[in-house]
């Protein structure tokens, strides 16, 4: 298996366990999104490969879009992030094995989408241990994409709320408004992953893949079309002074 720098992938019995280890709080930035989209192919591709536990660090799955990195970020770098963010966001939902995320805590925004690409959600508990869409109110665009996902869970109107409100969901609320599908303790919720993922390899691969693809196809819809026209829409508001301006008094806020 090919070593990642944001990853770390081991194997058991044709169980794959894919961690993110990408900083302290395993930001999204473009390093990560690099690995997510050549870790999931190489892993769809793989014989030996028959399921994928996806999960973060005890306390903290992902904390989304590395701002400070996109602060940094001329039009060229920006279109790199994107187009290898959307593209792993893509591959991950278009990953044809079992495919199970242990949410292992805090998982706003990129994270909680992160998460949603998954076949089976567990979350753990705790106060602290949150997803949702928070970025609108920072002026954040989000994606179609991401968009599209997150109200194929919640359904457009709630969906739309949610957004506007920036709510953030504990596990207990998560899993009764579908975005997870099960809550447990922090230190059972990597280890109830891998037990569900090894269950679902038991059904007979091709039938798996073909019921999972009927079944989500919701989701497949949200990452068809085409790429580039949604970096170029992206670009365009994120170049607008009036963003860049905001976007630095938040990250200079984070610096306080």
């Amino acid at each position: 298996m090919q070593d990642y720098l944001s990853l770390k992938i081991t194997t058991d019995d044709g169980l794959a366990t894919v961690e993110i280890t990408n900083g302290k709080v395993n930001a999204i930035d473009t390093q990560l999104s690099d690995d997510l989209l050549a870790a999931f192919a190489a892993l769809d591709a793989d014989e030996t490969v028959a399921g994928v536990a996806f999960t973060g660090r005890p306390g903290c799955f992902c904390a989304g879009l590395d701002i400070k990195h996109m602060a940094s970020f001329t039009d060229e770098t920006l279109r790199r992030f994107w187009y290898a963010n959307l593209g792993a966001i893509r591959g991950m939902i278009r990953f044809s094995k079992p495919f199970v995320c242990a949410v292992t805590g805090f998982a706003p925004a990129g994270g909680t989408i992160l998460a949603l690409t998954a076949d089976f959600r567990i979350m753990a508990t705790g106060s602290k241990h949150t997803v949702g869409m928070n970025e609108f109110n920072m002026s954040l665009q989000i994606p179609r994409i991401y968009g599209g996902i997150y109200t194929a869970y919640l359904g457009e109107h709630r969906a739309w709320t949610a957004v506007q409100q920036a709510t953030m969901y504990t596990a207990e609320e998560a899993i009764e408004v579908g975005l997870v599908d099960e809550v447990l303790p922090e230190n059972e919720v990597l280890p109830r992953a891998l037990k569900y993922c090894r269950k679902l390899m038991n059904v007979y691969a091709p039938v798996y893949a073909t019921t999972k693809r009927y079944q989500r196809k919701s989701l497949l819809a949200c990452v068809a079309g085409d790429i580039s026209a949604e970096v170029d829409e992206i670009s365009k508001n994120l170049d607008d002074p009036r963003f860049k301006m905001m976007l630095e008094m938040f990250v200079a806020s984070l610096r306080k």
